[in-house]
Parts: C-alpha cells; structure tokens; sequence
C-alpha cells in the first residue's frame, strides 16, 4: 500500500522541484524555512477550506511559476485568521495600517521595489483604501511572496508569480472602463515591464497572463463541479470556515447559525455567472469557457436552493424559540449532532406523519435526505428536518415559506406571526417534537402547539 508523505514534507517537494525547473539554487535550509511557513499558516485552527489541503489540490499539473504562486497565494487571510500571520505581522504592517474598518497602503518609498512591483501589477496606489474583499489579502500575499523569493529568483519569474496571485483576486467584471481583468492585468504586467527595464517579450507576458487564468480557474474550479453535491460540500466547508460561533458545536444559537446560513445564501444568489471563471486570448477555448459558465450557473441556483430549504426550516425553529422564550442553542430544540454518552435524541424521533406535497424537486430531496459528499465538524451532511418540512411544503409552499421567513428576519413580522402564516399542521408537529427535546420550553411548546388549532399528530391534516 502507497503511503503519503507529510504535507510539510510535500511542500519541500514542491518548492525544490519549482526551484530546480526555474534553475535557481537555494538551500534546502531554505527551502524547509518556507515550506514550514507555508504549513503552519495554512493550517492555523480556524480554517477549513483554504488549508494545506487546498493547495496541495491545486499544485497538481501546473507549471513552476505557478506551483509558487499557489504556495502563497492565500497565507494572508485576514479575516479567517484575525489578523496577519505572526511569521510576516512586522512585515505586512509597514506595508498597510488599519484605519476605521478598512486597511490603508503606507505611503510607499519609490525605491521599495518590492512593494512598488505588487502595487503595479494589483493596480494600487499609494495612501489608499485596499478593499478587504476586493484584493487586500492576496495583495498582502503577493507582498509575501515577492519577500520570500526575491533572492533566489529574478524580478521576471517575480512579475510571473505575483500576476498568477493577483488573478486569484475573485468575482470581477469589467471595470469602469469596460476592461475585463485578464486584459487589465496584461496591460499592467506590460507597463511594469517599460517601467523597470525587464527582459520580457510580448510573448513572454502572454505566457504570463495564460498561466495566471489558468490558476484563478483552478482555484475556483468547484463552482463547476459536474455533481452539484461536491459543489455543496465546499460551499459548506466555506461557512463552516467564515463563521466562527460554528465552531462552538452544540453552543451555537438558531440565530447564529441562520445568520450564517444567509451570509452565504444572498452571496451565492448575487455571484454572476459570469465573474467566475475567465479567459484570456483564447484560452479556453469558448466551448470549454461556456460549460464553466454553464455548470456554474447550475450549481448557484443549486446550491441557492439547498441553502434556501436551510433557511426556511430554521427560521421555523428560531421562531418557535422566539415565540417561547427567546433564541438558545440548536442542540437544546434539535438534539446534539453527535454525543460522548450514546445516540443522542434528536428532533426527528418525535416528528408526526404529515401528507406529502406534489411538487418536490428529487435532486433536492436526495441531497437533505442523505446529506452532501463531505462531512462537516459543525452541521450534519443530512438535513433531516429540511427534508421533511420540504417534503411536507413542495417547492412552492418551500419558496412561500422562506419569502415569509425573510420578512421575519427583518423585523416585518413577529415571531408568533410568521409561525400563523405558515401550515398549522407543520408548525403544531414541530413544536410538539421540539417539546420533546427542549425540556425547559416543553410547556410553552406544547401550548403554541395547541394554539394552532390542529392536532400535533393527526396524520390528515390538510395542509395549506
């Protein structure tokens, strides 16, 4: 059986390989030094898509120059970490400074060369706003990078390096210009060549900008994953990562975990299609370009759809809890995702029967009932609950359901009067299992169930 080297092992792998095709001599002192650094950071606690893992994905078929890139080109994640990685924080911050709720570039000396090549080829200026999620984390990688490798590479294969990172910036149109990224980077790569006197020819530089497209592809390859499951599981790996009261499994509250389910909901509804992937001079070719568009648009109004059954059946249950007492813990109205001390009880033990609507999307219904391709430290893959209020509701009365929810979450509606807008059939069932589960709600539960006028458990219940 073939066994796998350590990840830090498969970066001095990686590094040397790169090194040896660019022909630059370095030390494997050296190169240990930045493989170390590139493990400890991808793998800080915290983070669950953009690891190690995803890198390692990532180098797989390409080319040396763009190998480095991916090794760098997410160490800096503001966000996710809570700051920058302690190996670069004296670094990074002569280069940018926090004011108000965003991040300043420093006024850059014209001699700092090393800043001034990732300023021309991000497009920045001195003294301004970098925007966080508009560049600022792979410009600060590109930093990094450039640091790190400058004495073992030329300012050519640098200028290579810091174009790939700066195409994995995401989700970008035209600009006011009506200039698309790839175009925009090119012209930028070529004024920086002018400006500094480098030996790269037009083909040289597009070479560059090929190899750039083809990493911001790569990176962002699961928005066009051919099983709409895979496309889920990282989009969930995402929330699990951003969130961070998710990692508190079994304390954190309905809301919390709503609100984190309709962060990535209205993102993934406002992605266009288009930003996602992109081109450039012909590669790829339109044929493979449109079946990335296409599976992408697929798998948006896919997942928006998971996301949106999520959504509707949680706001059911924050409601319930709202109308009884105020918000608490998922696990105290839905049971434990998993416990020390045996199977534990959960809300679907004590759902009742109820009719099953006509217009049910199988592919969704497939999805809550088994669960997404991988497993999540924070939510269970299987979304029994969703699933059965789906099954109950149907697409329409599913779409009615979240409408009204999104109402709620803004306030235009009370707890108690979002719950009698909805079937009273499915609200009775369900407080009367949450009864079962939330021992300090049971007598408040009970009797909203009853205030609904239908009983919990009768099996003929017509829903509206």
């Amino acid at each position: 059986m073939t066994k796998t080297a350590p990840v830090v092992n498969r970066f001095i792998k990686l590094f040397s390989d790169a090194f040896e095709a660019l022909n630059a001599s370095v030390a494997m002192a050296d190169i240990e030094k930045l493989s170390m650094m590139v493990h400890s950071t991808m793998d800080r606690p915290g983070r669950a898509y953009h690891t190690s893992s995803h890198l390692l994905r990532m180098c797989e078929g390409m080319n040396p120059r763009q190998v480095l890139a991916t090794l760098f080109h997410d160490l800096v994640y503001v966000q996710l970490d809570g700051g920058f990685p302690a190996h670069a924080d004296v670094l990074l911050r002569s280069v940018v400074r926090p004011h108000l709720d965003v991040m300043l570039l420093r006024k850059i000396p014209a001699n700092d060369r090393d800043t001034r090549l990732c300023m021309d080829l991000f497009g920045f200026e001195s003294e301004q706003a970098v925007p966080l999620y508009g560049g600022l984390n792979e410009f600060l990688s590109a930093v990094l990078a450039v640091r790190s490798l400058k004495p073992f590479l030329p300012w050519e294969e640098l200028v290579a390096v810091v174009a790939c990172i700066e195409a994995t910036v995401p989700f970008r149109g035209n600009n006011a210009l009506g200039v698309g990224p790839t175009d925009a980077l090119y012209a930028r790569v070529q004024a920086h060549a002018g400006r500094w006197g480098l030996a790269l020819t037009p083909a040289d530089m597009q070479r560059i900008i090929h190899d750039a497209v083809a990493l911001a592809n790569v990176d962002v390859d699961s928005f066009a994953d051919a099983v709409c499951d895979d496309f889920l599981s990282n989009t969930w790996m995402l929330i699990d990562e951003s969130n961070a009261p998710l990692r508190a499994v079994g304390v954190y509250s309905l809301t919390q975990y709503r609100t984190a389910l309709l962060r990535m909901e209205t993102f993934l509804v406002t992605v266009n299609p288009g930003h996602v992937f992109h081109r450039f001079a012909g590669q790829p070719n339109e044929s493979d370009f449109a079946a990335l568009r296409d599976a992408t648009r697929t798998n948006l109004a896919f997942a928006a759809l998971y996301l949106g059954a999520k959504i509707a059946t949680v706001a059911l249950v924050e409601a319930l809890a709202y109308a009884t007492g105020g918000d608490g813990p998922v696990s105290m109205f839905l049971g434990d995702i998993r416990s020390e001390f045996g199977t534990p009880a959960t809300v679907q033990d004590y759902l009742g029967v109820l009719p099953v609507a006509r217009s049910i999307d199988e592919s969704l219904m497939r999805v809550l009932v088994h669960g997404r391709n991988k497993d999540s430290s924070n939510d269970l893959t299987a979304s029994p609950l969703s699933a059965y209020v789906y099954r109950a509701l149907g697409t329409q009365g599913m779409e009615s359901l979240l409408a009204d929810a999104k109402r709620y979450f803004k306030a235009e509606l009370s707890a108690l009067a979002f719950l009698q807008l909805q079937d009273a059939a499915l609200v009775a069932n369900l407080a009367k299992a949450c009864a079962r589960i939330a021992l300090s709600r049971s007598l408040a539960l009970e009797s909203l169930a009853q205030g609904m006028g239908v009983p919990a458990s009768d099996p003929s219940a017509s829903l509206g």
